[in-house]
This record gives C-alpha cells, structure tokens and sequence, in this order.
C-alpha cells in the first residue's frame, strides 16, 4: 500500500493528480488530500474513492506551518507510512511591481508563505517519513520559476525560492534514496491566475496572460505523474519552455520578448 500526500487538492492540477493516481492504482493506493476547502477536498475524495482508493481529507492552510505538521501527523497517524509527498499548493498573482503601492506589499510576503514556504514546513516535516520509506518529494514550480516573468514579480521569486531550495534539497537527500521532483507547468487551463493577487492585494479576477493554446489540466496532470513515478529530476512541459530555457543562457533579451509576448496587451508595462 503507498501513501501519498497531496497538497492543494481542492482543485485543479491537484484535485486531477489525485483522481488519475486512484484510478491507476486503486485499492494500492491511499491518498491524503489537503487544502483549505474542505467541501471541495471531499468531493475530491468521493471520486477517488470510486476508484478504490482510500483517502483522508484533511483541511490545510500551508501558510500555517502548525497546520502543515498537523497534515504529515495526520497522514502517518492513519496510514503508518507517506511514499510521496507532492507540494502542489499555491496562489498566482498579477501585477506590474510599479504599480504596487508600499503599503500593499505585504501580500509579496504572503505569497511566500504559500508557495514557498508551504512546501519547506510540509516538507520538513514529512521528511522522517519519506527517508523510512526511501520515497519522493514532488514541487511544482511553474516555467515562471525558470524565466522572470513581466507582471508576475512577486509569483517568479516564490517560484524561483522553490527551484533552489528543492534543487539543493535533491542533492542532500541522494545518498538517503529519497528523490526530488521539480515540474514546471506553463499556462494550465485552471483558476489559480483568476484568484490570485493583483496590485492592491485583492483577487484578479481575470488572467492577464494569452490563455490559448493552454494545456489541459488532464495533460498536465499525467506528465506530472509521468515524472514522479520514473523519479525524474525535473519535468519541464512544454517545447517553449524548454526552449526558453536554453535560450535564456545565450539571447536572454529574446527571452524577455517571449515573455512578454505572452502577456495580454491591457497589462504590458508601457
């Protein structure tokens, strides 16, 4: 029986993990599912336990790191065992830092809290268990934690925190078997950039960048999984992406005109 721990479950690319892991492994499998809304986390679990999964919901706010230890505690109490833990929640955000006015910056730091430090006190505290288990680690990062992206300052640094902290992670955790997973998604077809903070710190309300051509959340799901499974170091999902980052090490300044092509026309720096 493997356990595995997925954060950010409510929903989107983490809610989709859980449903494609129970339907691949069933009765093998138990799942704990956390996020903060736990009416979605159930209905998550409903659909897993229909795969023949057994879960465990557990309503979690990652900014709390006294509520991610309570999450592993939870996991190991019930389960005896976590196999993986994958770090999947997060919040986007939108906003030019210009516009940002200083008494508004707080929620830079929140940001941080949840994408960054989220991840390192879940991780922290499920280590124990991932060294017994010999298990995996999985962060998802964003292709923003591989190439700044205009508009998106305060979400590329949280980005760009979990690239480096996991990376040095991996290495130190090599010699105790356990591996590191970092995926780095591109435009999904979710929520996570309508909800995310804009200047003042309120909800978006919209995307501001070009969402066609998005991938599927199905997609990115699978290719995460894809990598967690084969214990890949990274996984990195798109042909741009991958482009982008080579380029970046040899025409940085076309870099920067990809990513700011991809932003919508309302909210490009002028």
């Amino acid at each position: 029986m493997q356990t595995i721990v997925i954060t950010g479950a409510s929903e989107g690319i983490g809610a989709e993990m859980a449903a494609q892991l129970a339907q691949r492994h069933g009765a093998q499998l138990s799942l704990v599912l956390a996020a903060r809304n736990e009416a979605a986390l159930q209905a998550v679990a409903a659909r897993c336990q229909a795969g023949g999964a057994a879960t465990l919901v557990v309503r979690t706010d990652v900014s709390d790191p006294s509520q991610c230890r309570a999450l592993i505690e939870a996991a190991v109490a019930r389960f005896g065992r976590i196999d993986v833990l994958v770090n999947n929640a997060g919040m986007s955000a939108q906003a030019l830092f210009a516009e940002v006015r200083p008494e508004d910056l707080g929620w830079y730091e929140q940001l941080m809290k949840i994408n960054l430090w989220g991840s390192v006190w879940c991780t922290h505290a499920a280590l124990p268990a991932l060294r017994e288990s010999r298990g995996s680690i999985v962060a998802v990062s964003s292709l923003a934690g591989l190439v700044g992206v205009p508009g998106r300052t305060a979400y590329s640094a949280t980005k760009f925190a979990m690239t480096g902290f996991f990376e040095a992670l991996r290495a130190e955790l090599k010699s105790a078997g356990v591996s590191v997973t970092t995926a780095y998604p591109g435009v999904v077809a979710t929520q996570i950039r309508h909800r995310g903070f804009n200047a003042a710190g309120a909800p978006a309300g919209s995307s501001g960048l070009k969402e066609d051509g998005a991938m599927s959340v199905e997609e990115c799901a699978r290719l995460i999984i894809h990598g967690m499974e084969r214990r890949e170091r990274e996984v990195v999902m798109t042909a741009k992406g991958k482009l982008g980052r080579w380029l970046k090490l040899l025409a940085p300044g076309a870099v920067e005109n990809m990513a700011l092509a991809a932003l919508k026309d309302e909210v490009k720096p002028r």
